[in-house]
């Protein structure tokens, strides 16, 4: 569906796309806002071309908000809250964040979708990784869908063969370990990170939506995937996306 003929603004956006709710900070003028809404909403186009889906994917079926310049934590250029399932993106530091935080929000929904006993406060691809104390969707047999987003998972954190952790994943903790910090091995935020590269990929015009997925320091330190394995990723994420897109398109 296209807007170009109608100024774009974050009512447009919210109608369009279906979202809970938009809200802005309190510091956010009205040339900044205006000018966030056209970034957000090439974003947003971009990710629905990416993902080859509709908009009620976009904002999972109308369950994700979103805040501009609101809620924001010093240094942190945008967040996701599980408990509110809020995007949220800084005033001045945004750009660039959407597509990883948008995989956040992504992978949370689908937590309780793909597994069964687990609260709402649960990743999908957490829950993957202790698999083996948990059963992969509601069914006794799953979802083809859950079944390629857990080949997703697996081309994340393990290596080819499926029996040693990814190259991904060893860089990531030991970053952590050096660090002395716990998150760059938290397998949501390598799927978040592993999302931006096949979006990158794709080559989308917005910035808003990715741009540190090449040439970044954290890329350099190997924190995205490389080579051989990004390849295996993207084909994964490009195998699930094209079947989910399809399949909603269709709803």
């Amino acid at each position: 569906m296209s807007f170009s003929q109608a100024p774009i603004n974050f009512v447009m956006i919210r109608r369009q796309f279906d979202f809970r709710g938009i809200e802005m900070g309190r510091w956010v003028t009205p040339e900044e806002r205006d000018r966030a809404a056209v970034n957000f909403y090439r974003a947003l186009e971009d990710l629905m071309f990416v993902l080859q889906g509709p908009e009620l994917l976009i904002s999972l079926r109308g369950t994700l908000g979103l805040q501009y310049g609101k809620g924001g934590r010093p240094g942190v250029a945008a967040h996701y809250v599980p408990a509110t399932r809020q995007l949220s993106l800084a005033k001045n530091a945004g750009a660039g964040s959407l597509a990883h935080e948008w995989f956040h929000a992504f992978d949370h929904y689908m937590g309780e979708k793909m597994f069964q006993h687990v609260s709402t406060s649960h990743f999908a691809s957490a829950c993957w990784l202790n698999s083996a104390q948990l059963q992969l969707s509601r069914n006794k047999q799953p979802h083809p869908l859950s079944l390629l987003l857990a080949e997703c998972f697996k081309a994340i954190m393990l290596n080819e063969q499926g029996d040693e952790p990814s190259d991904m994943f060893q860089i990531s903790r030991l970053t952590d370990q050096k660090l002395k910090v716990i998150y760059y091995a938290k397998p949501e935020e390598m799927a978040a990170r592993a999302f931006e590269a096949f979006v990158e990929d794709t080559k989308p015009t917005s910035t808003f939506l990715v741009k540190g997925s090449r040439h970044s320091e954290e890329a350099k330190m190997g924190l995205y995937p490389q080579g051989e394995q990004r390849l295996r990723i993207n084909q994964a994420f490009q195998n699930y996306f094209s079947l989910l897109g399809h399949a909603l398109s269709k709803a």
